[in-house]
């Protein structure tokens, strides 16, 4: 089967840095964007960050500036380096993406299963 595995979550104080990593296992044919998405406890899950297969980047505007997304496709994994973190940065961080898979051809969106970030003020 397909699926994406989180890592790097940690607690950490306020100002203090964490390198999330999700990577992409299974019968996997391409790739297509990856993304970053974060859930705090009662509101909804949103989007932090995402990364077009070709590099092109999207940020929530709240972390602007001390996130940053990338991506390793050799290992199909992608980043989520956190700088500068904030109490309000506390949430589950699940990554995200839109994989073509073989045996059967087929694309879908595929979430892995989190990873709890606490960021201590």
């Amino acid at each position: 089967q397909v699926q994406l595995v989180e890592s790097g979550g940690d607690l950490v104080q306020a100002g203090g840095s964490l390198r999330l990593s999700c990577a992409a296992s299974g019968s996997i044919f391409t790739i297509g964007a990856m993304g970053w998405y974060r859930q705090a406890p009662g509101k909804p899950r949103g989007m932090v960050a995402t990364i077009t297969s070709s590099g092109n980047t999207n940020y929530a505007d709240s972390v602007k500036g001390r996130f940053t997304i990338s991506r390793d496709n050799a290992k199909n994994t992608v980043y989520l380096q956190m700088n500068s973190l904030k109490p309000e940065d506390t949430a589950v961080y699940y990554c995200n993406a839109l994989l073509t898979t073989r045996a059967p051809m087929s694309s879908a969106n595929y979430w892995g299963q989190g990873t709890q970030v606490t960021v201590s003020s």
